[in-house]
């Protein structure tokens, strides 16, 4: 039988009021083509790259450096106001580089942890003084190299266990404002994805392309490596956005095929 090709009940996130950060490539990219299509109200954010023009019309688009507190601020703040609240929040902006242990500078540390957990500890801190009174869902992006950890780029392996980390102390903390708080450590094509594959070269992308579909067991049996945004990552995206994942918190959720399994 075939794969349904996305989210399989259209509107099930009609009035639901998101925000996306990162958004104009990447994850975050799929996020306000899955949100829209369940029919909910969308501000997604871009850094330096504007959104493609198959996106612009899905969202209220914004300009935000989320590494500076006072542009988190103003941004969620705007965002929640223009749409008369705010229910979710979608952080995907973050970014991969490589970096092997023993060789890591100053400047390498102070990029990626700037980008990738001191924006994520904004954002999330910004959509909390927003949603303090009637609740709602934040959603961070975390890997599974910050479960395992990886010698080629272990500046990423620190600041993404550290998002899961910070989710995880947030969960506990805003809880009782019926917050959720959770991450996803996905494993789909991205344009992060692409950069590793040129840092590796031809040779070695194709050998992690085989070692891919070897150890995952779905991309094994539908033959093929890493999953795609919308169709595998999408109908979780949806989930952890929608009233029905109220009662999950504080947790990891690898979207893999199996190629990671946590707590085994």
């Amino acid at each position: 039988m075939a794969e349904p090709a996305g989210p399989s009940t259209p509107g099930q996130l009609a009035g639901r009021r998101i925000l996306v950060t990162g958004a104009a490539t990447g994850i975050g990219a799929a996020a306000v083509e899955v949100f829209a299509a369940e029919g909910a109200t969308l501000t997604a954010t871009y850094h330096q790259t504007p959104p493609p023009e198959r996106l612009t019309s899905l969202a209220d688009w914004v300009q935000c450096d989320f590494r500076q507190e006072a542009q988190a601020n103003r941004t969620v703040q705007a965002a929640a106001a223009a749409m008369g609240g705010l229910d979710v929040l979608l952080h995907a902006a973050g970014t991969w580089r490589a970096g092997a242990a023993g060789q890591l500078s100053e400047e390498d540390l102070d990029f990626m942890l700037a980008t990738n957990v001191k924006a994520t500890v904004f954002a999330n801190q910004a959509a909390f003084h927003v949603m303090a009174d009637d609740g709602g869902h934040i959603i961070n992006l975390g890997s599974s190299e910050g479960v395992t950890g990886v010698p080629y780029a272990s500046s990423y392996s620190l600041a993404k266990g550290a998002v899961h980390s910070w989710t995880r102390s947030a969960a506990r903390a805003w809880g009782q404002h019926g917050i959720t708080v959770n991450a996803l450590a996905p494993a789909v094509e991205t344009p992060g994805a692409d950069r590793f594959r040129e840092f590796i070269g031809p040779e070695g992308a194709a050998s992690l392309n085989e070692r891919i579909a070897e150890s995952t067991p779905i991309a094994s049996s539908l033959g093929k490596g890493l999953g795609d945004p919308i169709r595998d990552l999408g109908p979780m995206m949806v989930f952890l956005a929608s009233v029905g994942s109220r009662y999950v918190t504080g947790q990891l959720l690898a979207v893999s095929g199996g190629g990671m399994m946590l707590g085994a």
